[in-house]
């Protein structure tokens, strides 16, 4: 039961597209959102290793006191606002019979929250990573790597469909991170109108087959179809080939290898979180 959704906002997290989409989920599946806001502590803020009068360093953490006040209203003002035009109650105590919100705010970096609010998630949602602003990699990869929980990562700027999650494939080629991410995402096929089985080549040695998951998904009351094809590059042709079933979600499961190989040397994930253009959902 997809019933709490974490979308974390603030450090390098960024959160417009990714509580849009958010919002999309919790209104098909009457779920509850938190949005946590990383707010940076105001020691953080001073500069390290530079000895400093005490009047230099109260002033530093006066002011970045100040700035997070400001930015915390900001954000509120920004979440009351959305929450509105999406539809959302806002309410710390959901009764899970709609789509509703709440905002909570924690001092600390983006990984240490995400990891505490992430890990009792059923979801969570972040928005693709700017690498070249160095934006939202560090949310996206305490996201994978510390929380244990399935990730929707949503490109900046997308304006989510009112059928968002309708129609969704699912990459397998019988790894353990495909089949983790299929057990994390029931609920996701559960819900949606339409699942595809996009199998690349022949898969892993000793994986489970797309038929065999096809059978896996029939027992729970899921009826998908399975597309059988050959790519030199499987991340790429999985979103292409979602883009052609006009699926709006990609169901993966995330760096086989590690994250700091493939984000050096490339790999199937990392060329998906650079080039998709629509929402995926990940496990590690």
């Amino acid at each position: 039961m997809l019933a709490r959704i974490l979308v974390p906002v603030g450090g390098d997290a960024m959160g417009k597209s990714a509580l849009a989409h958010a919002a999309a989920l919790a209104h098909r599946h009457k779920a509850h959102i938190v949005v946590a806001h990383c707010r940076a502590r105001p020691e953080d803020m001073v500069p390290h290793g530079i000895p400093l009068p005490s009047f230099a360093r109260d002033t530093i953490l006066s002011q970045a006191a100040q700035l997070a006040d400001q930015e915390e209203n900001a954000l509120r003002d920004a979440l009351h606002a959305m929450a509105g035009t999406l539809d959302l109650e806002e309410t710390d105590r959901p009764d899970g019979n709609s789509a509703s919100v709440q905002f909570v705010e924690e001092f600390g970096r983006t990984p240490d929250i995400v990891k505490h609010n992430g890990r009792l998630a059923d979801l969570v949602v972040v928005e693709k990573p700017q690498r070249d602003r160095n934006l939202g990699t560090s949310a996206l990869k305490a996201a994978l790597f510390q929380t244990g929980r399935p990730v929707l990562m949503c490109p900046p700027g997308l304006t989510n469909a009112p059928d968002f999650g309708a129609k969704v494939t699912v990459g397998w080629n019988g790894s353990l991170e495909a089949a983790r991410s299929v057990a994390l995402t029931l609920d996701l096929a559960t819900r949606a109108d339409q699942v595809t089985i996009l199998a690349v080549g022949r898969g892993e040695a000793h994986g489970a087959s797309a038929e065999e998951l096809q059978d896996y998904y029939r027992l729970r009351g899921i009826a998908a179809e399975i597309i059988h094809f050959e790519a030199r590059n499987p991340g790429l042709a999985l979103l292409e080939k979602t883009e052609e079933l006009g699926a709006g979600l990609l169901i993966l499961g995330a760096y086989g290898q590690s994250h700091e190989r493939e984000t050096l040397f490339g790999g199937n994930t990392q060329s998906v979180v650079d080039k998709a253009k629509l929402p995926i959902v990940m496990a590690h």
